[in-house]
This record gives structure tokens, C-alpha cells and sequence, in this order.
């Protein structure tokens, strides 16, 4: 699943090809699993609308929308990617990939595509004057405060592993860079998250931001099925520490990598450098 650097290098590059852009036809697939909203509905309420511009909430695409004129946003397309969905901005005669499942023709004439093999992913559509802007659940990693973070984890009897993944704690960390943070705060995926000293906890905190910054610049892991808005795969694989390197010599110690499992995910740390 895209976690946060991806899902931020995805709608920066949307934001950049598409900002100032007006949406003038929409295509749905048939599937209705990707439709929080009525496909119908989205359709009617997105053709005409001005994208003001393209943001990540959590792991979530947000398209601030408006009326063809006007300077403010009065509705949002929201997109969540799934396990293996892409937005991409192309143009019209660009082959169309199979499990295409939606299609915005701009008024410059590039299209905006959301593809999902697995059907996962979810477009929803909301009109500002009916309901609240979308926003994440949990707390925003890149600018979260030492305070604040520490309590996250007070009196919490699980995992640190397992409630960096809660993402109503913090929006957007995934297996990946879960498991890339641990290893650069030092701190073993089974440590008890409410036993973590408050040295510990901001060493985390720091870990976990210039991980997600790093492979923000990196364009993100391509592990799977993920591109950027180009269709481009991202650069962080080639540099991950512990994730999916099991047996491999660490690169700071050289222990081989050990994979284990942490509330149902495979998990993977340097049993020399995590404590």
C-alpha cells in the first residue's frame, strides 16, 4: 500500500500539472467497489469545477475544487489508493491501462487517471457547503511536536511496531517506513510503545521525519505497483535499511536482517543495532 511519501510525491506532481486546470468530462468504470460516492453523482458534480490545487491528508489525495471563476474551493475529490492504486496525469492518447477505473478530461487536454487492479482504492466527492473538509485521522508525522508525540504512546500496551501502524495515532506511516524509523531511532518493533523512555520517543519522532522527508526526495518506494503522477517508479528502495532485506548483512553493523511478524506484518530490524 502507497504510505505517506508516496501518496505526497503523487499529489505534488498532481498539483503541478494540474493546478489552475478545469475539469470539463468525467468517465467512470463499472465497478462500483472505488465509489464512496455515487459514480453518477461524482461525475455531475466534478464536470465544470476549477482544481485550486492538490494536497496529501494522511494517505489521502485531496483535490480542492471550485466553480470556473472563482477563488475559493467549494468541494473536494477525495482519493484514497488502496493496495495498488496510481493517479496519473497523462494525455488523451496515452494506452489506457487495464483496471482503469476513472478518466478527467482537462480543458488543456491532458487526463487525469485513477487505475486499481485491486480495487481497493476509493473516490469520494464532497460539496463543502454540506460537509466538513476531509481530514486524516490521526496526527501529521512531518510536523508533529515532541509533546504531542509522546503522548500518542502513553500507557499504550502494544507494540511500538503496532501502534505506529494505528493510523488513527499517526496518519500515513506504513510497514516500510515503520520498520525504516525503528531502525534509525535504534528501537526494537516489540518494545512496548508505553514503556519507551521520553529520549527514546523523540529520537522516534526525529527518525520517522527525516525517513519520510528522505524518501519524499526519493520519490518514494517502488516495492509494488507504485509510480508517481508521471508513471515514474520512486528511488527509496535502493536505500531502505532493514525493510525486505532479510538475511542481508545490515549496513551499519553487518548482522544479518531478521523478519518477524508484528501485529500480522512482516517486520524487519537489525538485532545488533535495535534495542
Amino acid at each position: 500500500m502507497p504510505e505517506l511519501p508516496e501518496v505526497e510525491t503523487i499529489a505534488r506532481g498532481v498539483h503541478n500539472r494540474t493546478r489552475g486546470d478545469r475539469i470539463v468530462e468525467v468517465w467512470f468504470g463499472s465497478h462500483t467497489e472505488p465509489f464512496k460516492t455515487a459514480a453518477a453523482e461524482q461525475a455531475k458534480a466534478l464536470e465544470g469545477r476549477l482544481i485550486r490545487g492538490v494536497n496529501r491528508s494522511g494517505k489521502h489525495i485531496v483535490c480542492d475544487l471550485g466553480p470556473a471563476g472563482a477563488r475559493h474551493s467549494d468541494a473536494q475529490w477525495v482519493v484514497h489508493l488502496g493496495m495498488t492504486g496510481r493517479l496519473v496525469v497523462t494525455t488523451p492518447e496515452a494506452p489506457v491501462a487495464p483496471h482503469t477505473h476513472a478518466r478527467l478530461t482537462l480543458a488543456s487536454g491532458r487526463e487525469i487517471r485513477f487505475v486499481d487492479p485491486r480495487r481497493f482504492g476509493r473516490l469520494e466527492f464532497r460539496d463543502l457547503e454540506k460537509k466538513a473538509g476531509f481530514a486524516g485521522p490521526g496526527k501529521e508525522p512531518l510536523t508533529i511536536g515532541t509533546d504531542e508525540f509522546a503522548k500518542l504512546f502513553r500507557g499504550r500496551r502494544l507494540a511500538i511496531k503496532a501502534a505506529l501502524l494505528n493510523q488513527s495515532l499517526l496518519a500515513g506511516v506504513g510497514n516500510i517506513y515503520a520498520d525504516e524509523s525503528l531502525y534509525r531511532a535504534g528501537i526494537r518493533p516489540r518494545r512496548m510503545a508505553g514503556r519507551l523512555t521520553r529520549p527514546k520517543l523523540e529520537r522516534l519522532r526525529l527518525a520517522i521525519k527525516e525517513v519520510l522527508e528522505h524518501a519524499i526526495q526519493l520519490g518514494g518506494s517502488s516495492v509494488s505497483d507504485y509510480v508517481d503522477a508521471d508513471g515514474v517508479r520512486g528511488f527509496f528502495q535502493l536505500v531502505h535499511c532493514v525493510y525486505l532485506r532479510t538475511g542481508l548483512p545490515c549496513r551499519r553493523c553487518g548482522t544479518p536482517i531478521r523478519r518477524i511478524l508484528v501485529a500480522g506484518r512482516g517486520t524487519h530490524y537489525c538485532p545488533k543495532c535495535q534495542q
